[in-house]
């Protein structure tokens, strides 16, 4: 399903353990690193889309997370031209997704990458909250840095600083938009 803007609709999962590290997956047969992700279909709820992906990506199911929070509404991101299908009716330009924080309650041995008959990825492992960002394909990093930090307070503490990296990524981000740059709060 392509929307009239050409954007699929997606939903994004961030499944945390209680080390606030995240799941991180790499894409069968490529050295590419991403978060579990996938498409709604016609007539289904992002939260069922999200179990659904959840299911089939990772092996796990419902009652091995709990659903700490949900992004406001539908980020975007486009596709480079170079893998954007000429030729396909309606043409997608994108993606647009509503980005889920879960966390893990559940035993991690559970996780099962062959859970489904097509996986998406080969080998997982936890990492730190914020490597996404230097790790991701590079159109998807904006995505990426919206969710991360929208879905950020809730699961660190106020005030909790950001590694430099992220701090300058998000100055960028802001510049680049024409929003002006925000100050997080710095505990004393």
């Amino acid at each position: 399903m392509i929307d009239p803007d050409g954007f699929r609709p997606n939903v994004g999962i961030i499944l945390c353990n209680q080390q606030r590290q995240v799941f991180w997956g790499r894409r069968v047969g490529q050295r590419s690193w991403q978060f579990p992700q996938g498409g709604i279909a016609d007539g289904e709820a992002p939260i069922d889309a999200l179990y659904r992906e959840l299911t089939e990506e990772t092996g796990l199911g419902s009652e091995d997370v709990r659903v700490l929070g949900a992004t406001r509404g539908w980020l975007h991101y486009h596709l480079p031209k170079r893998f954007i299908r000429k030729h396909a009716s309606p043409r997608c330009i994108g993606q647009k997704q509503v980005w889920f924080l879960l966390e893990l309650t559940g035993d991690e041995r559970r996780v099962r990458l062959d859970a489904h008959a097509r996986p998406e990825f080969d080998a997982w492992r936890w990492i730190s909250y914020w490597q996404p960002l230097q790790d991701v394909i590079f159109f998807k990093r904006h995505v990426y840095l919206q969710a991360l930090v929208e879905l950020e307070p809730l699961i660190f503490p106020p005030a909790t600083p950001r590694p430099p990296a992220v701090e300058a990524r998000l100055e960028r981000s802001r510049a680049g938009s024409g929003a002006r740059p925000r100050r997080r709060a710095r505990s004393a």
